[in-house]
């Protein structure tokens, strides 16, 4: 097992001219934040010049003639002119805490795993267009959230590390072929982890690249398992459901999330908890479902896309997420806050073993790499690592913002051949093989 962390830097690494710097707002169930990175286009590794957080409740609610364009996990009614408002304040937060400005700024994602309140994946849109807005008011120029069409149109400074003269974006992310068809609502935010974690892994010494599997633990799940194809990978597996949602009730009768309990863990509960816990949680593959999780699905796109899709649900889209709560009261009574902490810890172990077992029962596999608040915090990688034996795992931290930088790398061809994140597990740079592809 090995944990990738955030390295920071100061505005001072911002301003060399092999940095790349990009703003990666994201909007979730839980929190909203501005996460600003600066890559070393040299090296190819990936700093963090600022990261701020706020609680997604402390939005303002819509106000009368505000259209309510969908619902947070939690039912928190969400506005485009409220979200805009609130990306706007975080980024700009974000930019003075990190004391650089707009104009250092080469590059912004948008993305979001709020899911729960829409009825197909194409709606997600709307609060991708309200993040926009919000940066559009900060000051962001529509081409710092769009691709440059040429190298001629990167900064100067930028333009010797581009290799968009020798290969074109053809919508591939870090070597693995994008899915025509949306098959799940947060689509995007699955395809971002899975790149952010590769990068992050290169702060270890596992050569994390395909086949691989990458499982983000937000509020909700999201991730995707590849094949070890050349150039590009093809997506085998996905997934969504419930993740950090489910540890949220289980937090209920201390706080209102997991994220925001604090003190340490006493993982020695009695096995019976866990037991029960488990039994309200359902993991399975989701084939026809319209909505698993509480997540959007695309039945058509799905069947025709041939992935398998594996989804985490308690009770039907969430409905018997209060027996959790129910469940660590009676253990908050027994052992205190402490116990309560390790039942989440214990919880999210057995369930990480149960959604790979699923998984692997399947037929996918590869390299291991886990992100998100459900799995990185307290004695959860310790206790997942135990669950797995041997298994080679790597924990990263951001792995939604680090995939953003690697998004905005991949739209300027700004790869680093000596230190490539795509291509499979101890196999060379594919540059040469997609520019042979590609000229066919």
């Amino acid at each position: 097992m090995e944990i990738a962390k955030s390295k920071f830097v100061d505005a001072s690494f911002a301003l060399k001219d092999s940095a790349y710097i990009v703003a990666s707002i994201e909007l979730g169930n839980t929190t909203t934040k501005c996460i600003l990175t600066a890559t070393d286009l040299k090296e190819g590794r990936t700093y963090f010049l600022d990261k701020t957080v706020e609680l997604t409740a402390t939005i303002r609610p819509p106000k009368d003639g505000e259209y309510v364009f969908g619902l947070t996990v939690r039912g928190q009614p969400l506005s485009r002119e409220a979200v805009a408002e609130a990306t706007k304040k975080t980024l700009l937060r974000s930019l003075t805490k990190a004391k650089i400005s707009v104009d250092d700024l080469d590059f912004v994602v948008r993305s979001t795993g709020v899911v729960a309140g829409f009825e197909t994946p194409e709606e997600v849109g709307g609060i991708i267009k309200a993040l926009a807005d919000g940066c559009l008011a900060a000051g962001i120029p529509p081409r710092k959230m769009t691709g440059a069409m040429n190298k001629s149109n990167l900064p100067t400074a930028l333009q010797k590390h581009s290799f968009m003269d020798a290969v074109i974006f053809d919508n591939t992310v870090a070597s693995v072929s994008c899915i025509k068809t949306p098959i799940v609502a947060n689509e995007m935010e699955g395809e971002l982890v899975l790149a952010g974690i590769k990068e992050g892994a290169k702060w270890t010494s596992i050569d994390f690249r395909n086949p691989c599997v990458g499982l983000d633990f937000g509020t909700t799940l999201s991730g995707r398992v590849t094949d070890g194809k050349l150039p590009y990978a093809n997506v085998v597996g996905s997934y969504c459901g419930l993740a950090g949602a489910i540890f949220d009730a289980l937090a209920q009768p201390v706080t209102e999330t997991a994220l925001q309990l604090t003190g340490s863990s006493d993982t020695n509960v009695p096995e019976s908890y866990v037991a029960d816990a488990m039994k309200l949680i359902k993991i399975k593959r989701v084939t026809s479902e319209r909505r698993f999780g509480t997540v959007p699905v695309n039945p058509k796109g799905l069947k025709e896309s041939g992935v398998v899709l594996i989804g985490v649900d308690v009770g039907e889209n969430g409905s018997r997420l209060n027996e959790l709560s129910k469940l660590s009261t009676e253990l908050l009574k027994e052992g205190g806050k402490a116990k309560v902490m390790g039942l989440i810890d214990l919880t999210a172990a057995e369930l990480v073993k149960k959604l790979l077992e699923v998984m692997w029962d399947h037929g996918l596999d590869g390299a291991i790499g886990l992100t998100g608040r459900g799995v990185i915090t307290g004695t959860k990688p310790a206790l997942i690592q135990e669950k797995l034996g041997d298994r080679e795992l790597v924990f990263v931290d951001d792995g939604l913002a680090r995939g953003a930088a690697v998004l905005a790398r991949c739209l300027h061809s700004l790869g680093t051949p000596k230190n490539p994140l795509g291509g499979v597990a101890g196999g060379k740079c594919i540059m040469d093989a997609r520019r042979r592809m590609q000229r066919i």
